[in-house]
C-alpha cells in the first residue's frame, strides 16, 4: 500500500496533468479566436509577454524553428497587423520583430480575464505558499525543458 506522502506525489501528478492540459485546451481556443496557429500562438506570446521586441533569430531559436519557417510566419503575422519588423537603431542590418498595438489589446481581451481571476485566485495563499509555488513551477519548467531537448536529440 502506498505511503501518505506517495499518496500526495500521484495526486499532485494528477493535478498537474490536468492543469496542463486545461492550459493546452485554453491555449488551442486562443488560437482558434485569433486564427493563428499554435506556432504562431507561442511566438506572439514570447513577443508580448516574455522577451518583447526581439530578431528573427532570437525568434527561430526559442522556438525551435529554421530561418526560413520563422520567416513565412512573421510574413503571415505581419499581413494579419499582429507583428512589424522595424531595422534595429544600432546596428541597421538587424530587423526587431515588435507585437502591434492590436494584438496586445486582442490578447489582453482574452487573457486578461484569467489572468485577474488568476490573481484573485491567489490571494488565498501566504507570501511563504506562492514562494514554494515558484520554486515548484520553476524546477518543473527546468525539468520540461532538460527532457525537451533529451527527446529531441533522440
Amino acid at each position: 500500500m502506498s505511503t501518505d506522502r506517495e499518496r500526495l506525489i500521484e495526486r499532485l501528478g494528477a493535478a498537474v496533468s490536468a492543469y496542463q492540459d486545461s492550459t493546452d485546451a485554453f491555449d488551442d481556443a486562443a488560437a482558434r479566436l485569433l486564427e493563428v496557429n499554435r506556432t504562431d500562438l507561442r511566438c506572439l506570446g514570447l513577443l508580448i509577454q516574455e522577451i518583447g521586441p526581439t530578431t528573427p533569430g532570437v525568434l527561430a531559436a526559442r522556438l525551435g524553428l529554421t530561418a526560413g519557417s520563422v520567416t513565412t510566419m512573421l510574413d503571415r503575422l505581419e499581413r494579419m497587423d499582429f507583428v512589424t519588423r522595424t531595422r534595429d537603431p544600432d546596428d541597421r542590418r538587424k530587423v526587431v520583430i515588435s507585437p502591434t498595438e492590436r494584438i496586445v489589446a486582442r490578447s489582453w481581451e482574452i487573457y486578461g480575464p484569467l489572468v485577474s481571476d488568476g490573481q484573485e485566485s491567489l490571494a488565498r495563499y501566504s507570501d511563504a505558499e506562492l514562494a514554494v509555488i515558484v520554486d515548484f513551477l520553476s524546477s518543473s519548467r527546468q525539468l520540461q525543458e532538460a527532457h525537451r531537448s533529451r527527446v529531441l536529440r533522440s
